[in-house]
């Protein structure tokens, strides 16, 4: 089991014990929550993918806006730490925007992040949100802040 004070530099870990890693991470948070899980894992793309029915559902029944905020957010946030070393720097949310395009009710959304630019202080990433079948629900741009931790 790896555990977060074992973990130093996250882009010399496998995708598989970062998963591992982020899953226990996650578990107990709105990731977790979610049912967000990570498809791909690289240093200039990633790729996580959830569910979606009623537990995301705005009250006219089709896919919060907000959740695929969040989800976006979470894809750039785990791209901008995979670029970093976390014993020093943490990634944080600096801002975001979304364009909704098409509501969804059921299925899968999978959410691709790739790097616009990855600088000292700050990241830049592109997110898509696609369904099942390949059709985009959203459009994102996330930048990201890389700061030093206390």
């Amino acid at each position: 089991m790896i555990v977060a004070q074992d973990v130093l530099d996250l882009h010399r870990m496998t995708h598989e014990a970062f998963a591992a890693w982020m899953k226990e991470k996650a578990a107990s948070s709105v990731i977790g929550l979610m049912g967000i899980e990570f498809a791909e894992l690289a240093m200039d793309r990633v790729v996580l993918e959830m569910p979606v029915g009623p537990n995301v559902h705005q009250p006219a029944g089709i896919l919060h806006g907000g959740v695929s905020v969040l989800l976006a957010e979470t894809a750039a946030s785990i791209a901008s730490e995979l670029n970093i070393d976390s014993s020093k720097y943490a990634a944080v949310g600096l801002e975001i925007n979304a364009n909704h395009l098409r509501p969804k009710t059921t299925g899968r959304l999978a959410a691709v992040a790739t790097a616009l630019h990855r600088g000292r202080k700050t990241m830049v990433w592109d997110i898509r949100i696609s369904d099942e079948a390949g059709k985009l629900v959203c459009i994102s741009r996330c930048t990201v802040a890389i700061v030093e931790k206390q």
